[in-house]
């Protein structure tokens, strides 16, 4: 199942993917896939093999007014790098970047699931906000690179704190800062 699903939402996006096509193109009846997984969201994070559920991590940042989020951000992602579940991080992040496949797959999760929590209740037009929320993501994928997967120094052996305290003003900009140029 989860090999079918991983097929049809690299093909289809999980919004052109149901449960039912998945059942049948796995030769199984729609009840079984009901019974095995809580439903869509479930069998598609599976099937991205994420080391750490969402969710869990983002748990409380959408309950930060947008204006106080962006340390709140940068800490949830800074617990999740820093805990047992680096190394696995890792191996997900090289091996995603690696595959047009899961790389669309990683996409759909990242726009459904993180960055509509992080986005949540920041004002403007929904094309400013679906910008600002690639913008948070450009700097906090930037900072999961170069510090665990490329390991640049000083940033690798920065305490968490001082990352926090660098990064965290860039995010909350791209939040709510002023994206016209000056001039």
């Amino acid at each position: 199942m989860l090999d079918t699903a991983r097929r049809l939402f690299a093909e289809h996006g999980f919004e052109g993917t149901s449960l039912r096509q998945i059942a049948r193109e796995t030769g199984v009846d729609p009840a079984m896939v009901h019974h095995f997984f809580k439903g869509k969201d479930e069998l598609f994070a599976l099937s991205v093999a994420l080391p750490a559920d969402p969710e869990k991590v983002l748990a409380g940042v959408d309950g930060y007014s947008p204006e106080d989020r962006a340390e709140a951000i940068v800490r949830a992602v800074l617990r999740l790098w820093e805990s047992p579940a680096q190394h696995s991080l890792v191996a997900f992040l090289r091996g995603t970047i690696g595959s047009k496949a899961k790389t669309l797959l990683l996409r759909e999760l990242v726009q459904r699931t993180i960055l509509s929590r992080i986005m949540a209740g920041v004002p403007g037009p929904p094309e400013e906000v679906a910008m600002r929320g690639n913008l948070v993501a450009t700097q906090m994928v930037g900072v999961m690179l170069v510090r665990y997967v490329v390991r640049l120094e000083p940033l690798a052996s920065s305490s968490p704190d001082d990352v926090v305290r660098l990064v965290a003003p860039n995010v909350q900009h791209y939040l709510t800062g002023d994206l016209k140029a000056d001039g």
